[in-house]
């Protein structure tokens, strides 16, 4: 796995990202708080058959953030820039939670880039008062409050896996960039339903994936992605939370080299 950085223009900048493996590519964005190192299960395995690209999403890892007040489309605007710049054509393309949100707007507005999508734990049409205690978080992030305790509660169980990721987790959060994180977590509260009646347009092969007890990015919202979209198929896994590509990466990266197998032409199991 090697570790670069691509130089956009204004207003973007440096964009970093891990790259491993050869062949056709699959290019994968984080969520809030998260880094490109978060999919390293992933990366791991999907690159014995594809070239992996895991993104630092703007301001978070080596990224520059966005300018102040960005919302969901100017995250995915930023994709778009970087995937030009890359030139690598029609992509699979894979997020979690905000990068769920970021993936599946890309393949609402470029369908043409996007040969696959796969939407980890994402959101979609909370309810009202899911929507307000989540924009509350955000206008207290804005402020400055750094409340690493209760997303981790949240995100985590008491396994084994489950604590080693929590350890992982812990980590990112805590150095990740104040400045990047409330831009990046207020375009999430606010853009569950940005993208969403695109979804019906969204041809090619969608996978949306949670866990279980996920109470944020529930099962129901798995489901219902999948079934707005034509080629949608949802997989729900048991015993785990919000970042379950790190405590049951096995089951992940399973449902996700069944979604790279899948072609366009095949109706979703």
């Amino acid at each position: 796995m090697t570790s670069t950085t691509l130089q956009l223009s204004e207003p973007y900048g440096p964009v970093t990202c891990q790259r491993a493996g050869t062949g056709a590519p699959v290019v994968l964005i984080h969520g809030v708080g998260m880094q490109s190192a978060a999919w390293a299960p992933q990366i791991e395995a999907l690159s014995l058959t594809h070239q992996v690209i895991a993104l630092d999403m703007p301001g978070h890892g080596g990224s520059v953030p966005l300018p102040e007040g960005a919302e969901l489309p100017d995250y995915v605007a930023w994709l778009h820039a970087v995937l030009l710049a890359m030139d690598l054509g029609p992509v699979s393309l894979g997020g979690h939670s905000m990068g769920a949100l970021i993936a599946g707007g890309y393949a609402v507005c470029h369908a043409e880039n996007v040969l696959r999508v796969a939407l980890l734990n994402g959101v979609f049409r909370r309810t009202a008062e899911a929507r307000q205690a989540v924009e509350a978080r955000a206008a207290e992030i804005r402020a400055g409050s750094f409340d690493l305790e209760t997303p981790l509660i949240r995100w985590f169980g008491d396994t084994a896996a489950d604590e080693t990721a929590r350890a992982q987790v812990a980590d990112w959060l805590s150095s990740v960039n104040h400045q990047g994180y409330a831009a990046a977590y207020t375009a999430f509260a606010r853009g569950d339903s940005t993208y969403a009646d695109g979804f019906g347009g969204i041809a090619c092969p969608l996978l949306a994936l949670t866990g279980d007890g996920d109470p944020n990015s529930t099962p129901d919202m798995a489901q219902a992605m999948a079934g707005a979209a034509p080629l949608g198929r949802a997989v729900v896994i048991e015993g785990h939370r919000h970042m379950v590509n790190l405590t049951a990466p096995a089951a992940v990266n399973a449902a996700l080299q069944d979604w790279l197998d899948t072609s366009a032409e095949q109706e979703p199991s």
